[in-house]
């Protein structure tokens, strides 16, 4: 996992887009709030009385899950997506909350997103591949929910396979991205080596939605020893990071 700010006790809003995501990801998507904060509020927004929204229904008991019922009144018009956006700002409002976690693939909520943000609060996002980048780029953090699959999970999301170490060499902009957190964090004047915390930390911050897990590693020390374009050493149950291309130690 990725580095995160120390926000374990952080009240979060959790708001859950039944249109724009899957039951099979409930499981992994609550345990990575849990590394977040605390899910004070989890909902989740859609018209129940649809048969689409079936296989949502046996997992909300069991995840303690509130469902917001919302009737398609017009064709073509999300009405889930307003409902949503009305109460995340009722929400805001309260000032009980120190981040939300938005559960969507869809766009309608990029506005949503810097508004809370503008008044101080983390947004995480969670949605597919697909998403698109303005609700990305929204979002202080953004998890795409592939990485939640299980791999005897059949009717679940794809199952991102492990890139091999010539696939992640080609991938010029995380190999830079890789570099540029090294070089920004060496641990001392005259050094290459940089600690890998403080790495993560940057790649987070430059990237909101770098993850490891996006590659199919589990760690970011295993992703980068799988490129093969950088050194790994351990000290005082420390990890340190180098790139090969500096000749010099430190």
């Amino acid at each position: 996992m990725p580095p995160e700010e120390n926000h374990q006790t952080a009240p979060l809003a959790v708001l859950i887009d039944a249109d724009n995501a899957n039951p099979a990801i409930i499981e992994g998507l609550l345990a990575e709030v849990a590394r977040l904060g605390i899910a004070s509020v989890k909902r989740i927004y859609g018209n129940w009385t649809s048969n689409q929204l079936a296989s949502w229904k046996e997992v909300l008991l069991e995840y303690s899950i509130q469902p917001i019922q919302q009737f398609s009144y017009t064709t073509g018009k999300n009405a889930t997506d307003s409902a949503m956006i009305i109460d995340a700002m009722d929400l805001l409002y309260t000032g009980h909350f120190s981040g939300f976690c938005i559960v969507s693939s869809d766009s309608d909520f990029t506005r949503l997103a810097s508004r809370i943000r503008e008044s101080g609060l983390r947004v995480y996002g969670f949605g597919e591949h697909k998403t698109p980048k303005a609700f990305v780029s929204a979002c202080d953090r953004f998890i795409y929910t592939e990485v939640f699959s299980k791999k005897d999970d059949t009717k679940g999301p794809a199952v991102i396979k492990r890139l091999t170490a010539k696939e992640l060499r080609n991938d010029t902009k995380l190999v830079q991205l890789i570099r540029e957190a090294i070089t920004a964090n060496n641990e001392s004047e005259g050094s290459d080596w940089a600690q890998l915390g403080p790495v993560g930390s940057f790649m987070n911050k430059t990237a909101n939605d770098f993850d490891p897990r996006n590659y199919g590693f589990s760690k970011l020390s295993d992703l980068i020893a799988a490129i093969g374009l950088f050194e790994i050493e351990r000290r005082d149950n420390r990890v340190f990071v180098k790139d090969k291309r500096r000749k010099n130690g430190g």
